[in-house]
């Protein structure tokens, strides 16, 4: 079987560390927010070029604890996209705000600018543009709409650690951002992970305020808070991760370009083209087909993992039917979970597995494909 993503092979490859950095920790009798998450948040922070990252228990309380110390709660609208993974949309929910959609760039599948600012009420407090699939959303407009509303924006980050937009780091351009170290990621751990970046030294105190039930000094609280915090073994890996990402990334970069030219020519397939003024990490390599269905069954039979991302736009999900959405509200949205999805990838994926993919790829016309 050639997996959508060979994970193992990553981790495999930096065991003899892990498993040294991992017995110093258990070692060190300190387990949570001991030294190894205050040095990974001080190297983060130097690689985004941040000045704060706050380590979390998982992707998603980053968005929740990020909206929360921005002080949205009922009675707020966050403004984001119909087409990612539900935790985008249910950590706006889950502060008690009320996420509202607003459809993608075509090319880039993240969320149109153009498409924002005629969704912005008087109850519009945020933006949360999400970095899809490894590439960044286009900032500079969302920002500027931003500051023409007064707005706050919050960088879905978590499937994009290591992406540029016009040479700065995706996470270091919104007010804050927010990170998953989930173990597909780019960046990640054996379990659950996650941070927030910011530069707004207010924002970060009252960050690491929630994280910690809302406590600067053991058992006195200063606000409500939570019980998220990345866990200090976690933290060990990631430091070992974080000196491979860059190496990590370019591999992938380097195989994508491999599947764009070799895929380049087939009538049944569209590829997003890149942009220039940003760099793709590639997260995820997907690609659109109205024959998705057949190629996936062709795909399957040559023991070629694949994976839809995303089947069901969140506008259209059940959790959000008191919101009334209906089919057609987005279109850009719908088309792509209908037509979008991943090819195999990862830093550790071989050239020969990939070559398969491409080759089964390349003979399904002459099985029943138009």
């Amino acid at each position: 079987m050639i997996e959508l993503v060979p994970l193992a092979r990553q981790f495999q490859s930096i065991l003899p560390e892990m498993l040294e950095a991992i017995t110093e920790t258990i070692e060190s009798g300190k387990y949570v927010l001991g030294p190894n998450v205050k040095k990974l948040e001080s190297e983060i922070s130097a690689y985004l070029q941040a000045a704060h990252a706050i380590g979390v228990g998982n992707g998603t309380d980053a968005l929740v604890l990020a909206l929360d110390a921005l002080g949205i709660g009922p009675g707020d609208e966050v403004i984001t996209t119909p087409f990612t993974f539900f935790a985008s949309a249910e950590a706006i929910s889950r502060v008690g705000a009320v996420p509202v959609f607003a459809d993608i760039d075509p090319q880039t599948y993240c969320i149109d600018p153009a498409r924002i600012e005629e969704k912005i009420t008087s109850a519009t407090k945020a933006i949360i543009p999400v970095h899809l699939f490894g590439q960044s959303a286009d900032m500079d407009e969302i920002m500027d709409i931003a500051d023409r509303y007064d707005l706050k924006v919050i960088e879905d980050a978590c499937q994009a650690f290591g992406a540029e937009y016009k040479g700065r780091r995706v996470g270091s351009i919104g007010h804050a951002a927010c990170f998953s170290f989930f173990p597909t990621k780019n960046l990640g751990t054996v379990g659950d992970g996650g941070l927030i970046v910011t530069s707004d030294d207010e924002l970060a105190r009252r960050v690491r305020l929630l994280r910690q039930h809302g406590s600067e000094k053991k058992y006195h609280h200063t606000i409500l808070g939570y019980n998220s915090r990345l866990d200090e073994l976690h933290a060990a890996i990631l430091r070992i991760a974080l000196t491979k990402i860059d190496s990590w990334n370019k591999n992938r970069m380097i195989l994508a370009a491999r599947y764009r030219e070799a895929l380049k020519d087939l009538p049944d397939l569209t590829i997003s083209p890149e942009r220039k003024d940003r760099s793709h990490i590639y997260h995820l390599f997907c690609v659109e087909s109205k024959q998705r269905e057949k190629l996936l069954e062709q795909l399957k039979l040559r023991n070629i993992q694949t994976s839809v991302y995303y089947p069901c736009p969140l506008h259209l999900q059940e959790a959000y039917a008191h919101l009334h959405y209906s089919q057609g509200d987005f279109p850009v949205s719908e088309r792509l979970s209908a037509q979008l999805f991943a090819l195999p990838m990862g830093a550790f994926l071989y050239e020969e597995e990939q070559d398969q993919v491409i080759s089964a790829l390349r003979t399904t016309k002459g099985e029943g494909l138009s």
